[in-house]
């Protein structure tokens, strides 16, 4: 039996749900991975963007943490934060109304 995403340091049990949606069901899947791609599959399930639930898990997979970003590593990561971030946004459908709406009547899946 695999340890479960939570036993990562900073991770808690809303990870396991919020990362199983994505996918990633286990703290090795997430290792192999790496953080930014687990993010991006994280944000691409329908995920909520936050900062430091990012940087976190990039602490958490080094062994540290959370709170030890700072400075510089922590505008890189920053940086790479936004890039995952404006990638899913890219792929996902529009909120126009009109593409709410056909969602919602069934004509396209959101």
């Amino acid at each position: 039996m695999s340890d479960p995403v939570s036993s990562i340091r900073n991770l808690g049990p809303a990870a396991d749900s919020g990362y199983g949606r994505a996918g990633i069901n286990s703290a090795d899947e997430m290792r192999d991975l790496g953080a930014d791609e687990a993010y991006g599959r994280y944000l691409a399930a329908g995920g909520q963007a936050h900062f430091i639930g990012f940087y976190a898990l990039v602490m958490g997979l080094q062994g540290r943490p959370w709170n030890d970003c700072r400075g510089a590593e922590k505008a890189d990561l920053r940086k790479r934060f936004d890039a995952i971030r404006a990638a899913v946004k890219s792929t996902r459908p529009s909120d126009s109304k009109i593409d709410l709406e056909l969602a919602r009547i069934g004509v396209v899946k959101r």
